[in-house]
């Protein structure tokens, strides 16, 4: 049996034991916080000469250490070990509380805050606070705007790696989860579980200020500001702010012109997909926005929300020149003529012009003959 090496030397501070008086020395420098070695090009300092030298390899360059199975190198052999378990799928690090495992000891200093709620890594501008580094790092690139993930196919670029690896889905349209229950496939299956949550009805995200519930983290942090008041999403164009990307993503086209939403029936192009999903209901009559008063039918919600005021008798759209109410706005838009004089409808048989269709219609049946009552 090998006799362990004797270790006289002992720290005076924490007690721990060396073989021999260069180890302690070094190590008495973690109590002392004296940081000897600088370097010569960016002048930081370290402890220890070696890792002083190991450093030195970021400035130039140097990647002595290769790994065997596909030929990266690296600076360092500790970034060569933690490389080469991307092959081997060890897990060394263990989490004590729910046994999850993970290949670094960063990732699994990261996960045991999600037990402990710990946030150490605050955002200068807005004071969010973050579990790791590299979720701080993230967060910042909401008020940087930068983009250092590029598309190597369209050079479309993106904040995050997540959001380009989603993205590069659309080139391959690679969808390997299916739901069970309708058969609709996603690109991730982060994206199957929330989906399946519409077929269960479950919304485990709870507001904590209004109880309401989500089906995704994403939409209740999209909710919470609402309370919150947040708009971390700045127009470059003319400084206007949105709660949310996909608010501000919409809004740029109002600048750029873009209208990628198109109608396969007339071909009429829309800048929003609700607006496209609304226009449609004029190719398939669909009407499902039901009064509850007469059960008279529309194909938009904001025709039924104006038609419910025959109902109740509120007039809130008022004249500015002589402030008369009216329930709808072309009744509005009609009378406004009074006051401007214009004639936008022309009879095509005399040219003669009128200020509303119903006064035309009234007027072609001079020429047709026609007598509906």
């Amino acid at each position: 049996m090998e006799e362990k090496p004797e270790k006289p030397y002992e720290c005076t501070v924490c007690n721990k034991k060396f073989p021999k008086t260069s180890d302690l020395e070094r190590h008495l420098l973690t109590h002392t916080g004296e940081k000897p070695f600088e370097c010569p090009v960016c002048q930081k300092k370290f402890t220890q000469k070696g890792n002083m030298q190991k450093h030195l390899q970021l400035h130039s360059g140097e990647k002595p250490y290769e790994c065997t199975v596909c030929n990266k190198r690296f600076s360092e052999s500790v970034h060569l070990k933690s490389h080469l378990r991307t092959h081997t799928g060890e897990k060394p690090f263990q989490c004590p509380l729910c046994v999850k495992k993970f290949s670094h000891s960063h990732q699994l200093s990261s996960h045991l805050r999600t037990h402990t709620k710990e946030r150490p890594f605050e955002c200068t501008e807005c004071l969010k606070k973050c579990s790791s580094s590299s979720s701080l790092r993230e967060h910042l690139r909401v008020h940087t705007r930068a983009k250092p993930y590029e598309c190597s196919l369209c050079k479309k670029k993106f904040g995050y790696h997540i959001s380009l690896s989603y993205h590069m889905k659309t080139h391959t349209g690679e969808k390997p989860y299916e739901c069970a229950v309708c058969s609709k496939t996603f690109a991730y299956s982060n994206g199957l579980r929330a989906h399946l949550r519409m077929h269960s009805g479950d919304k485990p995200h709870e507001c904590t200020v209004c109880h309401k519930h989500f089906v995704d983290t994403g939409d209740l942090r999209k909710h919470f500001r609402i309370h919150t008041g947040e708009k971390p999403f700045e127009c470059t164009v003319c400084h206007k702010k949105y709660s949310s990307s996909s608010n501000l993503k919409t809004h740029l086209r109002t600048h750029t012109g873009e209208k990628p939403f198109e109608c396969t029936v007339c071909h009429k192009k829309f800048a929003q997909g609700s607006n496209l999903r609304s226009h449609l209901r004029i190719h398939s009559g669909e009407k499902p926005f039901e009064c509850t008063v007469c059960n008279k039918r529309f194909s938009q919600p904001t025709s039924l929300k104006v038609h419910l005021n025959i109902h109740t008798g509120d007039k809130p759209y008022e004249c500015s020149v002589c402030h008369k109410h009216f329930s709808n706005p072309s009744s509005l838009r009609g009378h406004c003529r009074i006051h401007t004089g214009e004639k936008p409808f022309d009879c095509t048989v005399c040219h003669k012009k009128f200020s509303t269709s119903r006064v035309l219609k009234t007027h072609l049946r001079t020429h047709t003959g026609e007598k509906p009552f």
